[in-house]
């Protein structure tokens, strides 16, 4: 292998870049989306059509300092009821909207901690939507889990559902990082959780990891590795910590002066994901890890591998509904996100309206650099040739070669590839794509 200039690797220390789950990023969405702009939108669903759905549950007993979602805290269960009945009647209206063919190829349950809801609540939930959106064969139903709320009631609740994926959240297993972030979860506990999900069926399990958190260090992150490996996981996300105290301001209980340097934030990461695919795991877009034999491995190496707001996905629907306060969909022609705070998404939706508040409808080259983007941050090849407009995305390969020459090269046919030693970089090279005003203190490190 050919070694990086480590020039270009300095340009990116330090610096922020959108992740690019969307594009736009959400940061550029405005206020001109509106409940009547998105029913239009919706009449472009065509009968029969696959689309996934997304239903953001907001509550957690505890609010994890380094997390930046839209959650709130309940000590109690008393808000969890009436938030479900919105939810209801919010799929209600979605589905009065769409053709009554249309099925659901992605379900999944995020937040928050969808866990928090006690059996009987998951149990309505999943029936309830399901009612309004059939499943179509082979559906995936997907369930983010924190290992310290589940119990074998819950668990029982989730196989009767279907439930055929679910992600269990660690981020760190030292005791030092977890009392730095606010969230104390053992290494038994999660052993449990996914023993459990394998009892009844649900084998498909990922981890979700961070790097870059307060206290953390290369043995104590090695270690959280080797224990992630033990509970053979078929997926692993391997998330950088994106330290955004200005948007997330729990994240204000983590001192800048805890956080590893940039340099050592880039060290963690690369040690770390050579420790797992020495493991045997193939490496899934920038932050990803799967067996072999996973789904989204597969995709990565068929380069039929897309990105979403869940990250790194199988899922290739063009319409994604979300449910939920704050939820964000995305459809042809642009995106639609609901009212952030859960009262005002109840009012919206008790009123019979949808919540939508903001968004962004595609103009101009909007759909080819968002197509483009993708393919870069999912397969780190852009070929121009597969576009609608090869030679406007050939001219952008020329400039985007030229701004990270030695990173990102061109071949004889003008398609633009990421050097396998220059994908941490991958982000920063993307944004040379992105025509909106991306680069400043919003967005979270790059590395």
């Amino acid at each position: 292998m050919t070694h990086l200039d480590p020039r270009l690797t300095q340009r990116a220390l330090g610096a922020r870049a959108p992740r690019y789950t969307s594009y736009p990023p959400a940061t550029e969405f405005g206020p001109m989306i509106g409940p009547d702009l998105m029913l239009d939108w919706l009449g472009d669903v065509a009968p029969g059509e696959r689309i996934s759905l997304y239903a953001h549950i907001p509550f957690c007993r505890r609010l994890c300092w380094f997390c930046a979602c839209r959650t709130q805290a309940s000590s109690g269960t008393a808000p969890l009821e009436p938030y479900i009945e919105g939810l209801e009647a919010e799929a209600a209206l979605f589905a009065g909207a769409l053709p009554d063919d249309v099925t659901v190829s992605h379900l999944h349950l995020g937040g928050g901690t969808p866990t928090f809801l006690p059996p009987e609540l998951l149990t309505r939930l999943f029936a309830s939507l399901e009612s309004r959106f059939p499943r179509a064969p082979g559906a995936e139903i997907s369930i983010e889990v924190d290992p310290t709320e589940i119990d074998a009631a819950r668990l029982d609740a989730l196989a009767a559902a279907g439930v055929t994926r679910a992600s269990l959240g660690v981020q760190d297993f030292d005791p030092e990082v977890q009392a730095a972030i606010g969230r104390r979860q053992s290494f038994e506990e999660t052993e449990a959780a996914a023993r459990g999900l394998r009892a009844r069926g649900i084998d498909a399990i990922s981890l979700d990891l961070i790097y870059g958190l307060p206290h953390q260090s290369h043995a104590s992150l090695t270690r959280t590795i080797d224990q992630a490996l033990s509970l053979e996981p078929g997926r692993i996300a391997l998330y950088g910590y994106a330290h955004v105290p200005w948007a997330s301001k729990r994240q204000v209980m983590i001192r800048d002066e805890d956080l590893p340097s940039p340099r050592s934030r880039l060290d963690l990461s690369q040690e770390a994901a050579e420790r797992i695919v020495a493991a045997g795991y193939e490496r899934v877009g920038i932050d990803h890890f799967a067996r072999p034999d996973d789904k989204l491995a597969i995709a990565a190496r068929t380069s039929t591998l897309r990105r979403n707001f869940q990250g790194y996905t199988t899922d290739t629907a063009t319409t994604l509904i979300g449910l939920g306060a704050s939820s964000i969909s995305r459809l042809p022609r642009g995106y639609a996100q609901n009212a952030p705070a859960t009262a005002a998404w109840k009012a919206r939706i008790e009123a019979g309206r949808l919540a939508t508040i903001r968004g962004h409808a595609d103009a101009g080259d909007d759909a080819l650099r968002r197509a483009v983007i993708e393919r870069l941050m999912c397969d780190f090849l852009v070929d121009p040739e597969m576009f609608s407009d090869p030679a406007t995305v050939r001219g952008w390969c020329w400039t985007v070669a030229a701004a990270w020459e030695g990173a990102a090269a061109l071949d004889a046919r003008g398609a633009l590839r990421i050097r396998p030693e220059a994908r941490h970089l991958t982000r920063m090279i993307a944004a040379e794509f992105d025509a909106y005003a991306i680069h400043g203190s919003r967005h979270s490190a790059a590395i």
